[in-house]
């Protein structure tokens, strides 16, 4: 919780952008929503008139959707430019804060750090959580609206199976809550991995003359293999967690059609449900799982950003041996 609040305050130059886009995000899920609603009114009213009547109704309609849909394609194009801006920002702001506190750091820090690892934090790890500062509020925003507002018209429509479907998501939630542990833990020794392999690069092609005059390239070709190999396992593992977490998603999301399709059928032979509720649930059910998968990606975004910000935040935590006074 308090790396999540020392993170919130580089937001704070940034807020007009950053809830305008929140606000973008919320209109973009809300004309999503509202397409399945609009088809299910014209099926039991005004498909069911005269074709006067019908095509009468199809102007102020079609109007209406072509109006939103020029509102959402603009909205899309300010979360897409000024979202990737306002990460931009916050990405220079940080950047230029850990070098400035680079400098400030006494000779026994560079002592026992290598540059290596010290630029893979100020360029890669920046990089990953500028990205989340973007794509984590704004996709989880959207998710949460579409999640939320399917799920409430799945209940207008037909709360019985609404209430089969809630029962998956809730384990669908812990199993996935359990898995995000493991993935953070990879995701963090990944980082450590990375600096491992820029350092040792760093190191050879510093002292590149030394080591051509002494003709040691063998040496630094096991020295950097030994780095590039321990890379790779720490992905191996991280691809491992990714997998798994990925496959036990989407079986959730297919359990989620079978109920859907099992349960209305049930009800449909018990005269609880009509057919055309249960072609209004197929729709809603889309709208309902295309959030989950994004959150899904998104977990991959967030586990990158918070391991490289708590690597980041570290090194600003570092005082340095003899400050300035006052």
């Amino acid at each position: 919780m308090d790396t999540l609040r020392q993170f919130i305050r580089y937001y704070r130059p940034y807020k007009g952008v950053f809830f305008l886009d929140l606000l973008c995000a919320a209109l973009i899920s809300l004309v999503d929503l509202a397409y399945p609603q609009i088809l299910r009114w014209a099926t039991n009213g005004l498909f069911t008139g005269a074709p006067e009547t019908i095509l009468s109704g199809l102007l102020p309609i079609g109007l209406a959707l072509l109006a939103a849909y020029v509102l959402q394609a603009l909205c899309k194009y300010y979360v897409s430019y000024q979202g990737h801006m306002m990460g931009a920002n916050m990405e220079r702001d940080m950047r230029q804060r850990l070098f400035d506190h680079y400098e400030t750091l006494s000779f026994s820090y560079y002592d026992a750090n290598n540059s290596g690892q010290m630029m893979s934090k100020l360029v890669s790890d920046l990089f990953d959580i500028s990205e989340m500062a973007h794509h984590g509020p704004e996709n989880l925003f959207i998710s949460l609206v579409k999640i939320v507002g399917s799920f409430v018209f799945l209940f207008l429509i037909n709360w019985k199976l609404a209430l089969l479907l809630a029962a998956v998501v809730v384990v669908m939630f812990f199993c996935s809550f359990f898995q995000n542990g493991r993935m953070q833990a990879t995701f963090l020794e990944n980082r450590k991995k990375i600096g491992d392999v820029n350092a040792s690069l760093q190191d050879t092609l510093a002292g590149i003359r030394v080591v051509q005059s002494f003709a040691n390239e063998d040496i630094e070709r096991r020295k950097f293999q030994g780095s590039n190999e321990a890379f790779l396992r720490s992905k191996n593992e991280n691809y491992r967690c990714m997998g798994t977490f990925a496959s036990s998603n989407t079986f959730f999301q297919g359990l989620m059609y079978l109920v859907t399709l099992v349960g209305g059928g049930i009800l449909i032979a018990n005269g609880q449900m009509e057919v055309a509720d249960l072609a209004m649930y197929a729709l809603y059910i889309g709208i309902f799982i295309s959030p989950i998968q994004v959150l899904v990606e998104l977990t991959e975004t967030l586990q990158k950003g918070f391991s490289g910000f708590r690597r980041y935040q570290a090194v600003l935590d570092t005082a340095p041996d003899i400050q300035d006074a006052p």
